[in-house]
């Protein structure tokens, strides 16, 4: 009796296509529970969660034109647009959380901390826009809010890292587009991965 079988050449490249699936899942699955956590942890109802994790990731593809400025580099000019995913949303969350906290005096001191440092720390870099080390805005904002309010310390976090790296790093260096020689300038262009949303989120789960 003749059975099917599949040959290893074949088996092999199955086998890897399908363990690349299952661990582009887990990292998925992962990102969205601590993603979840971090909204829950700064004091977003559960109920809204979901909502605000759909619209983060659709609105990261989504950059509103808002002017143009001519470049010194090309004969084209720089757009500069606002992304919603990973900058309109973290800031409207921000803004919630400042309504609706009673710490709103140290979300300022925070936030303006935070904005002044990275202000002195943001570079531009030709062709790809405004830079500032990664990890340093959510280990200074998580490190002003627990100083500040220890034991409200997530929603303070959130605000100072999100609100203070935006100003700081993005609006305050708006007058330096001409040195970009970019086609755009998104602020938040990077989406779920720009300094803005990380800096929120990362700052959150450390405080």
């Amino acid at each position: 009796m003749l059975r099917p079988m599949i040959f290893l050449p074949v088996a092999v490249p199955l086998l890897l296509l399908l363990l690349v699936v299952l661990l582009v899942v887990f990292v998925v699955l992962v990102e969205l529970r601590i993603l979840s956590y971090a909204y829950r942890k700064i004091g977003i109802a559960p109920r809204y969660v979901f909502t605000i994790l759909v619209l983060t990731l659709i609105g990261s593809h989504v950059n509103i034109p808002l002017y143009s400025v001519a470049t010194r580099h090309a004969a084209r000019a720089t757009i500069v647009a606002v992304n919603v995913g990973g900058a309109l949303i973290p800031a409207l969350l921000s803004l919630y959380l400042f309504v609706r906290m009673p710490t709103r005096g140290r979300m300022l001191i925070g936030t303006a901390v935070v904005a002044l440092v990275m202000n002195q720390l943001a570079r531009v870099v030709p062709g790809v826009g405004i830079v500032v080390p990664m990890l340093l805005p959510p280990l200074l904002a998580a490190a002003v809010a627990l100083i500040l309010a220890f034991r409200q310390a997530p929603p303070v976090a959130y605000v100072a890292g999100s609100m203070g790296t935006l100003i700081g790093a993005d609006l305050l260096n708006l007058g330096r587009i001409a040195e970009m020689g970019a086609p755009m300038l998104s602020i938040g262009g990077a989406g779920t991965f720009d300094g803005v949303f990380l800096t929120g989120i990362l700052a959150g789960l450390l405080a």
